[in-house]
């Protein structure tokens, strides 16, 4: 006798409508389940480009206190020079108002945000890389950084947020800034720039953006003030 649909169902076996029905719930799951897993990466990527960007900044001030200033941008856009990824030699004479890309390999710090992806040959789009921006009298081999290191007139760097207040003052402002572009990797806000003539950008309003992630703006933004770097370097024994 051939076993008939009902003697298949009592021995475990399932319909045709059972499993649609089965596979819908997953589906549905499924499609429940992602935003929020999706949402929980963003998070995770997010904490790594703030962690990096400390190590950055550390890097930054270590670099001060070994050469007693902080170094330039870097300028070599050909992976396969010997100078890619480490600084310019001369950004207080060169173009001393444009932004740059951080010399990572000088500074010994990742070479990209947790969004970007190395570029492996000269034509390749600088994706994820960080943005940097010194103050041409804190990047001057000669003379040293010192107590008397005043600002540069023509770079006045400033922190604004998104309502257009400022977030550091007039008379301390900042000597470095580093960002990354976030998941779009691209500047938002203040921080946007029309061209990418790589490696460099023409941003010379020296106007820049910090403020809390939203549909608008992603990027994540750190800055050194004279006073931090100072303290650092008279704790290191190299200023009195």
């Amino acid at each position: 006798m051939k076993p008939t649909l009902a003697l298949l169902r009592d021995k475990g076996g399932f319909s045709l409508v059972e499993m649609a029905i089965v596979l819908t719930i997953v589906g549905l799951l499924m499609a429940t389940m992602l935003p929020s897993l999706t949402n929980q990466m963003e998070q995770q990527r997010r904490s790594e480009a703030r962690k990096q960007l400390a190590e950055i900044q550390q890097a930054l001030m270590g670099f001060a206190i070994m050469n007693g200033r902080l170094p330039c941008p870097t300028t070599q856009t050909d992976p396969a020079n010997s100078g890619y990824g480490s600084e310019a030699a001369d950004c207080w004479t060169n173009n001393p108002t444009t932004e740059g890309y951080l010399p990572w390999k000088t500074l010994g710090v990742a070479e990209t945000d947790p969004w970007g992806s190395k570029r492996s040959s000269n034509g390749d789009a600088w994706k994820g890389y960080w943005r940097y921006r010194v103050d041409r009298n804190f990047a001057k081999t000669s003379p040293l950084i010192s107590m008397t290191t005043a600002f540069s007139p023509s770079d006045a760097l400033t922190i604004k947020d998104s309502a257009g207040n400022s977030l550091t003052s007039s008379s301390e402002r900042p000597i470095a800034i580093v960002f990354s572009t976030g998941p779009d990797m691209v500047g938002n806000g203040q921080n946007a720039n029309t061209t990418e003539p790589s490696p460099s950008f023409e941003q010379t309003s020296g106007i820049y953006q910090y403020d809390v992630p939203n549909t608008a703006f992603d990027d994540i933004l750190i800055w050194i003030s004279r006073p931090q770097l100072y303290n650092r370097m008279v704790a290191a024994g190299k200023l009195p």
